[in-house]
């Protein structure tokens, strides 16, 4: 890619921000409090904010125990975690730290469990301990396992309700967020960058590109790589009933493959006091459904025309195989969550809502598992953000104003 410009650019700067998901705002919001004076432009193709990946996940705060010590993911989850946990607090928005139980349930899962503490501890995750036998269920009473990690500072959230709030900074700052305003065209004129969307063009000093789902297609709109491609990933959850919801206190997670970025179906608590089972990973047949039977021909058109998913598929076919028979029965589903709560099963469930993941692949086949983002002169580009880009979006946003500003390199992870 090309260089980032020396600054963000003189007071009264025109930037064009695409994407009305937490990111996105979060970025807008970024830019207003540390540059006075600039008017931020966001455009959402929605009629709504956080349409997507912002108000279809499990709500979550993590802690850093996953990430690859001294990737953008465990650099900016860190940060990003505190940075949130004040932001909530100053705005009076729902906010629980519930802590996470990560349950080893078989004596084959101790070399990963024991991985996963290495990594956790290197992370720098706050409290974490290492529990065994009466220890896991001081802490969940309900839940089985041989070995747990204790992550006391994990806590759930309303992130729409902090995108909302992300929104009505920018609007006090006198920017404007443009639902119905889908981006269709991005040509790069004199002095600016002329942007078409919801069937109007205007004209902006700099464009940050934060699509989500959509990334991608938006990447190569302003003239970015093909690579990395967004494969979408569907999960369904699953509600607990209210006579068996109180069975978990805060979330219990199985110990994660670590050849996936997918958790495992867990049991996550809601800032709303309900208890959810879930999500899986499958293959998602649209972008933007979420229904089980949603389809879009150009969503499954671009996937199957991408080489890096057949032989990402050809390697990891009987893993889809596996998670098709949890889409396929509510049973199966239950049978693998209640190897960690086993007084939860398929009779005390309901389906209930769905989410999608933007998970980019390479050419290869290879799961991008960082955060990936690019910048070209006036235009900067967030090619992956999967999870825990929720609980970093401040600092993503600060990320990606220091590189707007020339202070951080420009492109990649």
């Amino acid at each position: 890619m090309g260089t980032a410009a020396a600054s963000v650019g003189a007071m009264d700067e025109t930037v064009g921000i695409v994407g009305g998901g937490i990111i996105g705002l979060a970025v807008g919001r970024e830019l207003v409090r540390r540059r006075p004076g600039t008017r931020v432009l966001v455009l959402e193709k929605e009629d709504r904010l956080a349409a997507h990946q912002t108000g279809h996940n499990s709500g979550v705060v993590h802690a850093g125990i996953y990430y690859r010590p001294g990737s953008l993911k465990a650099q900016l989850c860190t940060r990003g975690r505190g940075l949130l946990e004040e932001y909530v607090a100053q705005h009076a928005i729902p906010y629980r730290r519930c802590g996470k139980l990560v349950v080893a349930v078989d004596p084959a899962e101790m070399p990963r469990f024991d991985a996963l503490e290495k990594t956790a501890r290197e992370n720098g995750v706050p409290g974490l301990r290492r529990l065994q036998g009466a220890e896991i269920t001081e802490v969940e009473p309900h839940a089985f396992g041989i070995a747990a990690l204790h992550s006391p500072a994990t806590g759930i959230v309303d992130y729409p309700a902090v995108a909302e709030t992300l929104a009505q900074e920018i609007r006090a700052a006198y920017g404007e967020v443009l639902l119905g305003a889908e981006v269709t065209a991005v040509d790069r004129v004199a002095g600016g960058i002329a942007v078409t969307a919801g069937g109007s063009t205007m004209r902006v000093d700099r464009l940050v590109v934060c699509g989500g789902l959509q990334s991608d297609r938006l990447g190569e709109l302003v003239g970015g790589p093909k690579a990395p491609r967004i494969v979408p990933f569907r999960g369904e959850y699953m509600r607990v009933s209210e006579e068996k919801q109180e069975l978990v206190r805060g979330m219990v997670y199985p110990v994660p493959d670590p050849r996936y970025p997918f958790l495992g179906v867990h049991f996550t608590r809601r800032v709303d006091g309900t208890l959810e089972v879930g999500p899986n990973a499958f293959l998602a047949l649209s972008r933007d459904g979420y229904r089980r039977a949603s389809f879009a021909a150009r969503d499954l058109g671009d996937t199957l025309a991408w080489p890096g998913f057949w032989r990402f598929a050809g390697e990891h076919w009987r893993t889809g195989l596996t998670e098709l028979r949890g889409v396929l029965s509510r049973r199966a589903y239950m049978d693998a969550a209640r190897r960690y709560v086993p007084e939860i099963g398929v009779a005390d469930v309901v389906r209930a809502g769905m989410g999608l993941r933007a998970q980019a692949l390479d050419a290869d086949g290879s799961l991008v598992d960082d955060f990936v983002i690019h910048s070209d002169d006036r235009i900067t580009s967030v090619r992956n953000a999967p999870s825990p880009a929720a609980t970093s979006s401040l600092a993503i946003a600060e990320l990606v104003v220091d590189r707007m500003e020339g202070r951080a390199p420009v492109s990649g992870a």
